[in-house]
């Protein structure tokens, strides 16, 4: 695992230019109501996929940003197989997203923002990079994890305060009822 405070300012330059087209991502989902994350995949250079989360949209348990992503570029490329692409996310992958990341055989995760409740890419556990798996994709952390963070962040806070409102208006409306 590399963070991104290590790589050479022209990769660290490329890598942010990317992960900011993840982050515009995730306000996508946002407006949607969704938590905002965001991925794609690229291959030299190249966009070939990107989405954002659309479990609530979707009622679907499995629409991760990185799943729709893998599946976008699954059919791009009329493959499974995504040797040569990096993915970007704004927040580290979680188990479910990792082994699809490891079985898909792509080359490079890049995540901004951390998850020590659920992240499988060195947080709570490293799935990623486990060497008893038959594919190690390359990990890099911390691109624009600022932004990512501050982004989830603000959503959790709004999202708090919405639901303490909501408990305080059914309390009130239902001390009224009696």
């Amino acid at each position: 695992m590399m963070d991104a405070s290590q790589l050479a300012p022209t990769d660290l330059a490329q890598h942010e230019y990317w992960m900011q087209q993840a982050l515009e991502l995730a306000d996508q989902a946002q407006a949607l109501g969704e938590v905002p994350i965001g991925a794609l995949l690229v291959k030299d250079g190249v966009l070939l996929a990107s989405a954002y989360n659309l479990r609530e949209v979707n009622h679907q348990a499995t629409a991760h940003a990185e799943l729709l992503a893998i599946e976008a570029a699954n059919q791009a490329l009329g493959a499974w197989r995504l040797e040569g692409c990096t993915l970007y996310v704004t927040l580290e992958p979680c188990p479910m997203c990792a082994g699809a990341l490891v079985l898909s055989r792509v080359d490079q995760v890049v995540y901004g923002a951390s998850d020590p409740k659920g992240g499988c890419a060195g947080s709570l556990m490293n799935l990623l990079e486990d060497s008893r798996f038959n594919h190690q994709p390359q990990v890099i952390r911390g691109v624009l994890e600022a932004q990512c963070s501050d982004k989830l962040k603000t959503f959790f806070q709004g999202l708090r305060k919405r639901n303490k409102l909501r408990k305080a208006q059914a309390k009130l409306a239902d001390g009224q009822a009696d």
